[in-house]
């Protein structure tokens, strides 16, 4: 399909959430939002599960042009449903017109999304719901002080993953794929995005938009708090995730799955000294292993035969 997305002069220049809001400097996740929200216009309802961005809205304030609602962390994917069910029973009894209807996105944390809201979402999915779901994944429980979560990667330091003489490296589970856990259920649209890649993620959105039934996006949200780095490095540490091929830009159509940016496959050391969460694999004494099993693991996912590319 042609896009309305060949570079950034062609993001909306509409703003639908307002500046100032109570999240942290810096946060990748905020960024998504925003761009997400451009794309998709004002005719929206965010099903929010508890988590950083409960902040956004303190009543009776919010940033949103949009419509919101706060649920549980299990239960935004249920909300959503709702939500949906009570837009179509409202334009089917013709108490509301079509032109009045809103695009439902569900907005959770990695916390929410891998962990507590999985089996929830897994039913959405199943019921072919008609929804949008926005993962701003910054690898951690970042609302409730940075603890792990099951998408903390090998090698990071949390606040429940010290590194300690038994276990040097910090978190020493792998991160749970939770791409390839959604693609098994074979979506309409899902993708992976980045802030540093807006055009990239605008286009993603766009083309979600032409199909129906559950559109699953994940993306990469840095947390400077949480990853310990300064707010005005986000997009260099957005940028360096992509680009050493930690986090692949890709989508799955009906489960068949294209990357749509080559990585310049910077080494994954670049990426990892840029943020205090694997401080301790340098200092006081560089540990080899950790980086080099980092370093394998991206390197085995780019060797494997099922990696393809085309424009998003």
């Amino acid at each position: 399909m042609t896009t309305t997305y060949r570079s950034t002069r062609d993001i909306p220049e509409q703003e639908y959430l307002s500046a100032g809001t109570a999240l942290c400097a810096g946060c990748g996740g905020l960024e998504c939002i925003r761009l997400f929200h451009k794309v998709l216009g004002k005719d929206v309802v965010f099903v929010n599960a508890a988590g950083c961005m409960t902040l956004l809205t303190t009543y009776p304030m919010t940033p949103f042009q949009g419509s919101w609602l706060y649920t549980t962390m299990g239960s935004a994917a249920a909300g959503a449903q709702g939500v949906r069910d009570a837009l179509d029973v409202l334009i089917e009894r013709g108490r509301m017109s079509s032109k009045e209807d809103l695009k439902v996105v569900v907005l959770a944390g990695d916390g929410s999304s891998a962990d507590i809201g999985l089996t929830a979402t897994s039913g959405a999915m199943h019921r072919n719901l008609d929804f949008y779901y926005l993962c701003y994944d910054n690898e951690g429980y970042g609302n409730t002080g940075f603890q792990m979560s099951s998408t903390s990667p090998f090698g990071s330091h949390t606040h429940t993953t010290d590194p300690v003489a038994s276990h040097p490296a910090g978190t020493e589970q792998n991160k749970k794929d939770l791409f390839e856990i959604w693609r098994a259920q074979k979506p309409p649209y899902l993708a992976t995005v980045s802030p540093r890649h807006p055009v990239d993620m605008a286009r993603k959105i766009e083309k979600s938009m032409a199909t129906d039934g559950p559109r699953m996006f994940l993306a990469l949200s840095p947390c400077p708090p949480g990853w310990g780095y300064e707010p005005g490095q986000t997009h260099e540490i957005a940028r360096g995730a992509v680009e050493t091929g930690i986090w692949p830009l890709k989508e799955a159509i009906r489960g068949m799955v294209y990357h749509t940016h080559t990585p310049k496959m910077d080494p994954v050391a670049t990426y990892l000294e840029m943020q205090d969460r694997y401080r301790h694999l340098f200092e006081p004494k560089r540990q080899e292993a950790a980086i080099s099993q980092i370093q394998e693991k991206v390197n085995e996912y780019w060797a494997s035969q099922n990696v393809r590319f085309r424009d998003a």
